[in-house]
């Protein structure tokens, strides 16, 4: 199978790149490798894959194939979120929680978790949004849900 995977992310398709990059981080049909894992998912990446940016920033900030880079991590994850994918708003939020790569910022990483949550794929990202609330005041909480508000009816007016 990693043949055909190999044939199609060679000729550019990034789905198959995106695969071959789990392929290679999971030694799923291919040997452990997590240099070709990071490759295949910046193949995908660079060519505005979410699913690609998202885990190119899980290598980043593993320093998996990579060297871990927190500000790298987040300009994948970043990139992916503004796409709507809920694994990437999820992992933003989380690095604004710890400042990792960024300044703590509890009302990014609320609005973030927020966003991650309403796609109902990560229930831990509204558990972590509820405890990051507790830490913050009224007002920052309604900041927060505005910016996820409007983060939301801007994207969906691009759908």
């Amino acid at each position: 199978m990693s043949t055909w995977y190999h044939k199609a992310a060679e000729q550019g398709d990034a789905i198959a790149q995106v695969n071959l990059g789990f392929m290679y981080g999971q030694g799923q049909g291919v040997a452990l490798d997590y240099k070709q894992a990071a490759f295949w998912f910046r193949k995908a990446a660079e060519q505005g894959n979410a699913s690609g940016q998202c885990n190119l920033g899980v290598m980043y900030a593993n320093g998996l194939g990579v060297e871990q880079d927190y500000t790298q991590a987040v300009f994948w994850y970043r990139n992916a979120a503004e796409q709507g994918n809920a694994d990437a708003q999820y992992n933003l939020g989380v690095v604004y929680v710890n400042g990792q790569g960024v300044k703590q910022d509890y009302v990014e990483a609320h609005k973030w978790l927020n966003l991650s949550g309403s796609q109902g794929s990560k229930i831990k990202g509204l558990e972590i949004r509820d405890m990051v609330e507790k830490r913050m005041t009224a007002i920052q909480i309604d900041e927060a849900q505005k910016r996820a508000s409007e983060w939301r009816a801007e994207f969906n007016k691009g759908q």
